[in-house]
């Protein structure tokens, strides 16, 4: 195990809420405070601590795809650029919700429950009933608190958080992380699918042995790791063939140029790997190890459940195509809508961006209701585009002309409703995508 890993692991196995500094670690683990500083730093990237200012680094429960649609308050000191007032020793917990608190005592006491977060002003009262409740307290504009409550915070280990903003401008700042969050769940990773429990072989194994483990395997390729787990290569049964090669060593006959993704990667990437480089399995690395394997039919598995799920919170493409009904016409789909405020570039008209978008994602969603198939686009290509005014009711129609089993192109053509005349017309092309 590298230094860089054992730190990692120790900070793993501290308790949640605790401080850690780059020199303590340093001075424990008998490490230079480089060494130190970038551990920690990657300790940051998953999810172990967080950094607060004033407060400094603290180790959090790392958040997994079970409960990533949940903040820890260290989360929220960072999104409202807050400062700890009390109860840091609760920085690491997770809020389930957050209240806000206009409204008289009686009726606040109903709607604080425990793991909440009250937005409220400068209520003492108010804050300590959500004391009592276990709910932790965010004060707005800038208002600090009491002594006999920062006491009865770090007593209950309950943050108490003061920001700048006023209560609006706070509860956005924190729906808007929220929705941030949640559009991440909706994306499946190579971690959520991939399969762990892959067979392999060693560098210094001979052919035998190989060809052995390949008649029994549930995959057509074998990965070769060295001493270290690090995957170093890959084989086939085709390429040890030949019994007389039992005893020669496998690193002979591996294909060293080996297509992998991590376990971060989207799903959606693999795909794409997948098609480029024509693999039905893709094995998975995390920092140079061998970490298990993610097959073509895994894929496309994964892409028709994110298909069938709804989304969760909105995207780009969403904001710009909500505005677009569409119907099926002949050798194609139609589609229309109009332009709206959100659309417009600073001169007043449709901006480019956004026609091209428009016609970019029509096209691929009417690729991907032909036959409820997945699709990798290849290429598109815009050939015509004019300015589009505010309110113009537009219609965009996608005719396929040409497809095959394995490939897909289509003509979008998108025009005036009023006059019929042609806003832009484009070319995508694509290729499908299955088991």
């Amino acid at each position: 195990m590298t230094k860089h890993e054992e730190i990692i692991k120790y900070i793993e196995g501290l308790k949640l809420g605790t401080k850690i500094s780059v020199r303590a670690i340093a001075s424990e683990l008998k490490v230079s405070e480089g060494t130190a500083y970038r551990a920690i730093k990657d300790a940051e990237n998953l999810g172990l601590v967080s950094t607060i200012p004033r407060v400094g680094t603290v180790r959090i429960e790392k958040v997994t795809k079970r409960n990533i649609e949940k903040l820890t308050y260290a989360e929220v000191v960072n999104i409202v650029d807050g400062q700890v007032l009390g109860g840091k020793e609760g920085l690491y917990k997770t809020l389930n919700k957050f209240i806000i608190g206009a409204m008289t005592l009686d009726v606040m006491e109903k709607y604080i429950t425990p793991g909440n977060l009250l937005i409220v002003g400068n209520r003492e009262d108010a804050q300590k009933l959500a004391l009592d409740k276990g709910c932790a307290v965010l004060i707005t504009g800038g208002f600090s608190c009491s002594e006999e409550i920062k006491r009865y915070a770090n007593e209950k280990q309950l943050p108490i958080i003061s920001c700048v903003y006023d209560t609006f401008t706070t509860a956005s700042l924190i729906n808007k992380a929220l929705s941030e969050i949640l559009i991440k769940k909706d994306i499946i990773l190579v971690e959520d699918v991939m399969d762990t429990e892959i067979d392999f072989i060693l560098i210094d194994d001979n052919v035998k042995k190989a060809r052995d483990l390949l008649k029994n395997v549930k995959y057509d390729i074998l990965p070769v790791l060295d001493e270290n787990n690090k995957l170093v290569g890959v084989v086939s049964l085709k390429d040890i063939l030949d019994e007389e090669l039992d005893d020669e060593k496998i690193s002979k006959f591996m294909n060293k140029n080996v297509v992998f993704v991590t376990p971060k990667m989207s799903v959606a990437y693999a795909a794409h790997l997948s098609i480029w480089e024509g693999v039905k399995y893709i094995p998975v690395v995390d920092g140079k190890k061998f970490v298990g394997m993610i097959s073509k039919q895994d894929i496309v598995a994964a892409l028709q459940q994110v298909s069938g799920q709804p989304k969760l919170a909105e995207t780009i493409d969403d904001m710009v195509t909500r505005h677009f009904k569409g119907e099926e016409i002949d050798n194609g789909f139609r589609y229309k809508g109009k332009i709206v405020p959100e659309m417009l570039s600073p001169l007043g008209t449709a901006s480019w961006n956004t026609l091209t978008l428009i016609m970019s994602t029509l096209g691929s969603m009417a690729l991907k209701q032909n036959n409820n198939i997945n699709i990798s686009v290849d290429s598109f290509a815009v050939y015509f585009i004019r300015p589009a005014q505010l309110d113009t009711e537009v219609q965009v129609e996608v005719k396929y002309i040409d497809s095959s089993r394995h490939y897909s192109k289509v003509e979008i053509e998108m025009m005036s409703e009023s006059n019929k005349e042609v806003i832009g017309k484009a070319l995508l092309s694509a290729k499908i995508f299955r088991k």
